[in-house]
């Protein structure tokens, strides 16, 4: 590895690949599920499975019981909660000072909600720490939590004021992402059907200073996904633009960040010093992937046009937004998408290429499609045609 002069975009998805586990999957005893995520910077976790896929394809021969034991355990080493953008993630035990530190430090967006059904300052204080303290030592599901939130702030709180899916929500809801920012809440194992939750596991350590633990943040995503521009941290964190430009600035000046010549990107950075990219980079991304919903390299990486390049940024993206269909990388790009549905132990996996595949490549998704099917605890199918489904709202 050398440093070159300008940071091709080939060797930047390389190195990113190689990163991730996604060249060569963690060995035994390597990294278990908290390393693998906290390397990934979360794993999004919408669709709890295909955050299960996602971790389980990172580690060689694991399956989703092993990531449902990193989570639910009775020596956890994930936490499922509150993340980045306000979507549910798997975050690793140990690095929650780092999370709850940066998280609660991201400056909120104007609230949707109408002047008089929103939150006033003090109102939202004292429901996140009902919260956190209904919590304490138990699981409840969304029902008795909203009994108890209510029952230590005063029925303001349970006003039926939030358009929901099929209804309304008590206004206290509106905050529940950030009780998951700042330590207050995490989601516990499902009561039969139920979705339950709790205080996260206790980590000795109190949240991190939020000025430490933005910068810290910031190095951390540009180690994993660098270079990278200051906006293209804030699509990523949801966080506006001219702030992550000011903590962008902040840390450049303090010489904890350092800009590099992008190909095609200008003012990219990467965190100081770590300037070596691989000289030979198709050799480390060549070959065939299957990543689920929402993977975190499809949604931290950029730019969209060069990992999704011609008819993939139509097809495997949705209103430019990336992690909505599960996509077929070949030698590093966006080159298919694929769907999955299981009958019993049967795991059929459509994949949708979008160029036709070699006889190679077609021999390698089928091995693709078997390591989906271990994770997933299954027999895998490989069927090559159209995916019908449409992308995940």
């Amino acid at each position: 590895m050398s440093a070159p002069a300008t940071v091709t975009w080939r060797a930047a998805n390389a190195r990113r690949i190689d990163r991730q586990f996604l060249r060569t999957p963690a060995k035994p005893g390597e990294a278990g599920p908290g390393e693998v995520v906290a390397a990934m910077l979360g794993a999004q976790a919408q669709v709890s499975s295909a955050a299960e896929l996602s971790v389980g394809l990172r580690m060689d021969g694991a399956t989703r019981h092993d990531v449902r034991d990193a989570l639910w355990g009775e020596e956890p080493s994930l936490v499922k909660t509150y993340g980045p953008r306000g979507t549910i993630h798997f975050l690793p035990v140990a690095e929650l000072p780092l999370w709850t530190g940066a998280l609660s430090a991201i400056p909120g967006k104007p609230s949707p909600f109408k002047a008089g059904d929103r939150l006033t300052a003090d109102q939202t204080e004292q429901i996140v720490g009902a919260i956190g303290d209904a919590l304490d030592g138990v699981r409840l599901t969304i029902d008795e939590l909203s009994d108890e939130v209510v029952a230590r702030t005063g029925p303001w709180a349970g006003d039926l004021v939030l358009p929901a899916f099929q209804g309304m929500w008590p206004r206290w809801r509106s905050v529940m992402h950030l009780a998951g920012h700042r330590g207050a809440l995490c989601f516990a194992p499902n009561r039969g059907r139920k979705v339950t939750y709790t205080r996260p596991p206790a980590t000795g350590e109190p949240p991190l200073d939020a000025k430490v633990a933005t910068g810290r943040l910031v190095r951390r995503f540009l180690y994993a996904y660098g270079p990278a521009t200051p906006r293209q941290y804030a699509k990523w964190a949801a966080a506006p633009g001219a702030w992550a430009d000011g903590v962008f600035a902040s840390l450049a000046a303090d010489g904890e960040i350092e800009e590099v010549r992008m190909e095609g990107e200008p003012g990219a950075w990467v965190t100081a010093g770590d300037t070596e990219f691989p000289e030979f980079p198709d050799e480390l991304v060549r070959g065939v992937r299957l990543l689920p919903y929402f993977d975190a390299y499809v949604i931290a990486s950029h730019p969209r046009d060069r990992l999704f390049p011609g008819r993939a940024y139509e097809r495997a993206l949705s209103g430019g937004q990336a992690g909505n269909f599960p996509v077929l990388l070949i030698d590093g790009v966006v080159a298919g998408v694929w769907h999955q549905r299981r009958s019993g132990r049967r795991v059929t996996v459509t994949v949708e290429p979008l160029s036709p595949l070699a006889a190679s490549q077609e021999r390698e998704l089928a091995g693709q499609v078997d390591r989906v099917a271990e994770v997933l605890e299954g027999r895998g199918e490989l069927v090559v045609g159209e995916v019908t489904v449409g992308a995940h709202a």
